[in-house]
């Protein structure tokens, strides 16, 4: 197979900031009238997998397994947890209480117990989960900073490998905001790396958190991390998409120096489109903002104003509005979606684990999936989009407190074991793959990687195992770096 039916024409940064590369979701659209002419429908015709999109949930700051998909009520009290299984509809498979709306849908879904890698660190952790490779690169750092030898992020690889169904969205989006640890550094794994700037996905920013200790599906499910501590913000409650920004690296004056800009764009449309006229873009970057005003686009990013019923299925707070707008994107043509479900570490349960899980966490998510996954599922798109959901480690089989930061107990970093949660795409439903030991601390059947699920990824989307990726020089690089796992589909 040829490299084209693999990569899409790549494009220089300097051609991405003059294609006016500030519009939402940070697009650089050149070549517009070219892009259109193109089927919006094209699809790879030799394709072995099922699926046309998929949809990354990425729970920041790890899923404690024993407390979600995989309790263990026979293991001591310092293991076990407060939590009770419930039957589900599958027989034989149980999962926390407080996932009934989940456990309703069994049919729908599969989890794999058995995933594993070799770090308890979140950084590490979320770069090899994010990328799918569980080595670091040479002169990787782990100080959260991005850089250009970085691996590529899965949502990139799929981003340039799997043709584009819709050119006036981009192939791949991370939504509601990027991963920014509480000191202010990026966190890597997320980006283009190797393959440049120009793979990064897009972002879709609709967050603001003020306090980065502020955690959970607001406005109706927030907690602050550091109990006791005092916020020094008020609780977030605005939801807004796009959030229009400068692109990272970019700041005014680099953008006045190139293209004339404004100093500051407004995060509303007209006053994008205004600043279009204001600095006298040609008509390809004109064509280009002028598609924020599309009404698709309109539709597909405004889940904020969804009507009354929608807002009650998915939950009026960020997680459901974060998965309403997956699934609109992946329905207007969108190939890969990462969603951040709560910002950075919001699921690092150190403490009060127990609470926040049952009252915060939790519910929301169970409520927001549950919809996502009955929307596919009326809508006859979830046979064609995979869904996969897990976090950059799972928690220790071992209940602790930390007394200086939090009242009650929870459970510390663990990369030995996790769950993860598929749905969608060929996979079958009412599946369990892998099983972790009687304490689940470690792997006792079928280990995974994260290569394994990228893997799964990779070939989900029909992109074949000898597939690669070339760099701005054109070497070749391999796209998979392990195998799909087997007993999903």
């Amino acid at each position: 197979m040829s490299r084209q039916s693999w990569s899409h024409p790549a494009i220089t940064r300097r051609t991405a900031v003059q294609a006016g590369a500030v519009g939402m979701l940070g697009l650089g659209m050149n070549h517009l009238a070219a892009l259109r002419t193109t089927s919006a429908t094209e699809v790879n015709p030799t394709s072995f997998g099922q699926a046309k999109s998929c949809i990354y949930i990425f729970l920041s700051g790890g899923l404690a397994q024993q407390d979600s998909f995989d309790l263990k009520p026979d293991a001591p009290d310092s293991v076990r947890g407060e939590f009770k299984p419930i039957a589900t509809q599958t027989p034989g498979i149980e999962i926390c209480e407080h996932l009934p709306m989940l456990a309703q849908r069994s049919d729908k879904w599969a989890l794999v117990r058995s995933l594993t890698h070799p770090t308890n660190g979140h950084t590490l952790g979320h770069f090899y989960m994010l990328t799918g490779r569980s080595t670091p690169p040479a002169g990787f750092r782990g100080d959260r900073v991005p850089r250009p030898t970085d691996w590529p992020a899965i949502t990139s690889v799929v981003g340039d490998a799997v043709p584009a169904r819709n050119h006036n969205l981009p192939p791949a989006a991370v939504l509601p905001e990027r991963l920014v640890h509480w000191s202010g550094g990026v966190i890597p794994g997320a980006y283009g790396g190797l393959m440049g700037r120009q793979r990064d996905p897009f972002f879709i920013e609709a967050t603001n958190y003020g306090d980065p200790f502020w955690r959970g599906a607001y406005p109706e499910y927030t907690f602050h991390q550091l109990p006791k501590k005092d916020p020094t913000s008020d609780t977030p409650t605005v939801f807004q998409a796009p959030n229009l920004k400068l692109a990272a690296g970019m700041n005014s004056r680099r953008f006045g120096d190139r293209l004339g800009l404004l100093d500051t764009i407004d995060a509303q449309r007209r006053a994008l489109e205004e600043s279009a006229e204001v600095a006298q873009y040609d008509r390809q970057r004109q064509s280009a903002i002028s598609l924020l005003s599309s009404q698709q686009i309109r539709d597909v990013l405004d889940v904020t104003n969804a009507d009354r019923a929608t807002q009650e299925r998915y939950g009026a707070n960020s997680f459901g509005w974060s998965l309403l707008m997956a699934y609109r994107m992946v329905k207007a043509g969108v190939n890969m979606v990462q969603v951040n479900l709560g910002n950075n570490e919001a699921w690092d349960t150190h403490g009060e684990a127990f609470w926040r899980l049952r009252e915060k966490l939790l519910p929301p998510t169970d409520r927001a999936l549950s919809a996502l996954l009955d929307d596919l599922s009326q809508t006859g798109l979830l046979d064609s989009t995979l869904i996969v959901m897990g976090g950059e480690f799972g928690r220790t089989p071992k209940i602790s407190l930390l007394a200086d930061s939090y009242k009650e107990p929870g459970r510390d970093h663990w990369g030995a074991v996790q769950t993860l949660f598929f749905a969608g795409g060929g996979v079958k439903g009412g599946n369990v793959v892998g099983a972790s030991d009687k304490i689940a601390a470690y792997p006792a059947d079928s280990p995974q990687k994260p290569e394994n699920m990228a893997a799964t990824i990779y070939h989900a989307l029909g992109i074949p195992p000898t597939a690669a990726w070339h760099d701005e020089v054109d070497r070749p690089h391999h796209i998979y770096h392990g195998q799909p796992i087997t007993g999903l589909t």
